[in-house]
């Protein structure tokens, strides 16, 4: 094992965040397993489509693996009620990074601090473009509008490209999303603030703020993490190929191949962080209960 080439479900577009990490980290990856990847891109449902289809129809034999972000992929889990399980029908192994979210204009924008945004939603709704309204970085706006008064009305666009795009062209007012997407643009955009406590990528974001020191409030650390998951059923009936996987796929980030080729590709270094399948899982039930106590905002989505 493995004897053939691994699939892999993303539950997202081609050409996005995930794709990208994904190739980055099985450009390394493949070399210790012996095999290719291939890949199949499910945007539908927030998400949901592709899991249905990875734990429905796809083979439980450690061939097929999912790529996902466990944050709003989870927050769907948590708001759609899915007919499949989770940790019962897969789970997640091996987180890759933790990726902040971010509020972010274009450089023309005349925001030009996340104060003057707040100011302008209580003067009317601004417009928000995100990937998806089950996404740590929506919770993040609705919360910051639910604690200054401001108004904020999300515009999902089914992935980080046309997010991108739809705050670059004007449409939308500015952007949330994690904020590697943003930073990779340069100076098109202007990173306004983070939903952390601290931000790690200060020196790369114009020295961007945590939101929450410059309002006081008191919003939870809301960040991506993208993660290999597995058929739950696997670990259980071939516990010796869910071993190689686990092993195999922890070696990686120690090889200079795969940093140099993140680097390139994905996003910087100071987000990296593997994290195993306990760690996978207590974010993946922190998101769930974030999930529910925001639930009334994102219903409302403004």
């Amino acid at each position: 094992y493995p004897e053939r080439t691994i699939k892999v479900v993303i539950p997202t577009a081609q050409g996005g965040g995930a794709d990208r990490l994904a190739r980055a980290f099985t450009d390394t990856w493949r070399k210790s397993l012996g095999v290719a990847f291939e890949y199949d891109f499910f945007a539908g449902g927030a998400g949901q489509v592709g899991y249905e289809i990875f734990t429905t129809k796809r083979e439980k034999d450690g061939h097929n693996l999912l790529f996902g972000n466990m944050g709003p992929e989870m927050i769907m889990y948590a708001l759609q009620n899915p007919p499949y399980k989770f940790p019962g029908d897969y789970f997640y192994f091996c987180r890759i990074d933790v990726d902040d979210s971010a509020i972010y204009v274009r450089n023309e924008s005349p925001f030009k601090r996340i104060e003057d945004v707040v100011a302008e939603a209580k003067k009317r709704t601004v417009t928000v473009a995100t990937s998806r309204l089950p996404h740590p970085g929506s919770i993040g706006v609705l919360a910051l509008g639910d604690a200054t008064g401001g108004k904020f009305n999300l515009v999902p666009y089914g992935g980080g490209n046309p997010t991108i795009v739809a705050t670059l062209n004007g449409e939308v007012d500015c952007g949330v999303l994690p904020v590697a997407e943003p930073i990779k643009l340069g100076d098109k955009c202007r990173v306004l603030g983070v939903f952390n406590e601290t931000n790690i990528l200060a020196a790369k974001t114009g020295n961007a703020p945590p939101i929450n020191k410059v309002f006081g409030t008191k919003i939870p650390d809301l960040y991506s993490s993208r993660a290999w998951a597995v058929h739950t059923e696997v670990a259980s009936k071939f516990p010796d190929r869910f071993q190689r996987l686990n092993e195999t796929a922890k070696q990686v980030f120690a090889d200079p191949s795969f940093r140099e080729i993140y680097e390139k590709t994905a996003g910087s270094w100071e987000q990296v962080s593997y994290g195993d399948r306990a760690v996978c899982n207590r974010y993946a039930e922190g998101m769930v209960e974030l999930a529910n106590r925001y639930k009334a905002l994102l219903s409302a989505k403004q």
